[in-house]
């Protein structure tokens, strides 16, 4: 077991982990719109989140990396913070297009709107197909019945929210659970101690967005540890 795993259990327990991967592996892939998957991801970018964000670059260029032989991945940027701040970019297919709008982000207190981040993702589904919305937050201050609404109606779009929460906020987790389960997508805690399995694990997402199931279980053998138990919940598929 690497350093980095036993890291991630401080958090997440071998079950979440699994049930997670299981999840993904289990998720209907929507018909992608072209020739390349699409995929927004969205960050809480309120003061809390100040060294998550600092390590998101990295995340996205291993995404694009990682989808490029299946044809590529379209990833749009989506944050919030500060007085009611919400920003998304255009849709960009290289980590070189993506990384100068990260670079510009300033992480600044405020309250969470994830209910945006919903919305937005539904506008953006209701004009062209969508495989995936990945959502990083820790916290929640939102209506629980009304972000679930909204992820029921992604799940009726296809459009699976896959959750990762950094900690254990128990109200937070009950809520971004439902979200995770309504929409068709999973959850997953995360620690910041354990950066390079968060890493694998969204890259399992991308590449299941822009590959679907097989390209899954090609990237689970390929990668090893967390990420190869998707192999071993395909097989038994």
């Amino acid at each position: 077991m690497t350093a980095s795993r036993k890291h991630l259990e401080r958090t997440a327990s071998d079950g979440e982990i699994d049930a997670f991967l299981e999840q993904v592996a289990r998720t209907p892939q929507r018909a992608r719109p072209g020739p390349r998957g699409r995929l927004i991801f969205a960050m809480d970018a309120t003061a809390s989140r100040e060294p998550t964000w600092d390590r998101a670059a990295d995340i996205q260029a291993a995404m694009f990396q990682e989808t490029r032989d299946l044809g590529g991945l379209e990833v749009q940027l989506c944050h919030y913070g500060g007085f009611r701040e919400f920003h998304a970019s255009s849709w960009c297919a290289s980590a070189d297009e993506l990384l100068p709008r990260m670079t510009r982000v300033r992480c600044l207190a405020g309250l969470t709107q994830i209910g945006r981040v919903l919305d937005h993702a539904k506008a953006q589904a209701a004009r062209k197909p969508v495989n995936a919305l990945v959502f990083v937050g820790d916290c929640v201050e939102e209506d629980h019945d009304r972000l679930a609404g909204a992820a029921g109606e992604l799940g009726l779009l296809g459009v699976p929210v896959f959750v990762f929460q950094e900690g254990r906020e128990p109200q937070a987790e009950r809520v971004l659970k439902d979200i995770a389960r309504l929409s068709g997508g999973a959850w997953c805690p995360f620690d910041h101690r354990s950066p390079q399995v968060l890493k694998d694990l969204l890259s399992a997402v991308a590449v299941f967005a822009a590959g679907g199931r097989k390209a899954l279980t090609d990237f689970g053998r390929r990668r090893g540890g967390a990420v190869l138990q998707l192999t071993r919940q395909l097989d038994k598929g």
